[in-house]
């Protein structure tokens, strides 16, 4: 049946005749009869609770210059370079470092554009404007001490995440999860695709994704995460992620993405195309520093 239904839609839009609604309609019918794997379990000793589920979104992953950003770096952790990436044998870093090669020491960053159809702290949510989202840019980082192991996952550090609702914000900090104001946009375009918007202080974003080709991923998909807050926030310990049922789709070419001021994100080099991602559930808690 799942197959049926998408063919019917996949007509329907080469004939010009499905809406963004029957588009998002169908989705939700397809991905209601894939069984999802199970979330994997977060361990004890949350004092704060995140849900996500019915995301939709849009992601570029970047490469920053770290000098821009090393008030935010915690003493207890270093970001990842492309140099040591590529001295690994990660091939994409390699052809980045042959066309860039002045950027070795340059960590490695993902931008994403997010709305949802939960998304709760406690049972709480946002209070969305017309076409919200939430933008957020993490970047990859690893303990400082190499002994250090970390249980919960790959480990990112939080450099930038915006919620366009200045009272949830509040309510976010004191449950343990940083964030900041800023009025992010994510909604489909009338070219079957997806248009993300951001403007705050010293910086202006608009990007833009059609997904095209095969669905990477799938309802047998899992993992986990570590958030840090940066050190230049009140924030204290870590969030915790698993996820479960992610699937993503490259973005047709050329993707537009424009990141325009003197935010340290404007001067960002991307890494590869960029995907819309969809589909999973997620979870989340926060624990406080031991």
């Amino acid at each position: 049946m799942p197959n049926i239904v998408a063919s019917l839609v996949l007509c329907a839009t080469l004939l010009g005749y499905a809406s963004p609604t029957a588009l998002q309609r169908s989705t939700d019918q397809r991905l209601a009869t894939e069984p999802v794997k199970t979330l994997p379990d977060l361990p004890d000793g949350a004092q704060a609770h995140w849900i996500v589920a019915k995301p939709e979104e849009i992601v570029t992953w970047l490469a920053f210059n770290p000098a821009s950003v090393r008030e935010r770096l915690p003493s207890h952790l270093r970001f990842i370079t492309i140099e040591e990436l590529a001295s690994g044998n990660v091939q994409w870093a390699k052809a980045f470092l042959a066309q860039h090669p002045n950027k070795s020491h340059w960590g490695v960053s993902f931008l994403e554009f997010v709305r949802m159809g939960t998304f709760t702290i406690d049972g709480r949510s946002p209070r969305w404007p017309p076409h919200g989202a939430i933008a957020l840019w993490f970047a990859r980082v690893t303990p400082s001490d190499p002994s250090t192991q970390l249980d919960l996952g790959q480990p990112y550090l939080a450099l930038d995440f915006w919620v366009p609702d200045h009272a949830y914000i509040h309510y976010m900090n004191e449950k343990g999860y940083y964030a900041t104001y800023g009025l992010a946009t994510l909604q489909r375009n009338d070219r079957r695709g997806w248009s993300a918007t951001l403007a705050i202080k010293g910086l202006k974003i608009s990007a833009e994704c059609t997904p095209t080709g095969p669905v990477a991923g799938g309802a047998s998909s899992a993992g986990m995460q570590v958030i840090f807050p940066p050190a230049s926030s009140s924030v204290t310990g870590l969030v915790g992620i698993t996820f479960a049922g992610h699937r993503e789709q490259e973005c047709a070419s050329p993707s537009s993405w424009s990141l325009r001021g003197v935010h340290p994100l404007a001067s960002a080099v991307s890494l590869g195309s960029p995907t819309f991602q969809y589909g999973y559930r997620l979870q989340g808690a926060h624990y406080p520093n031991q």
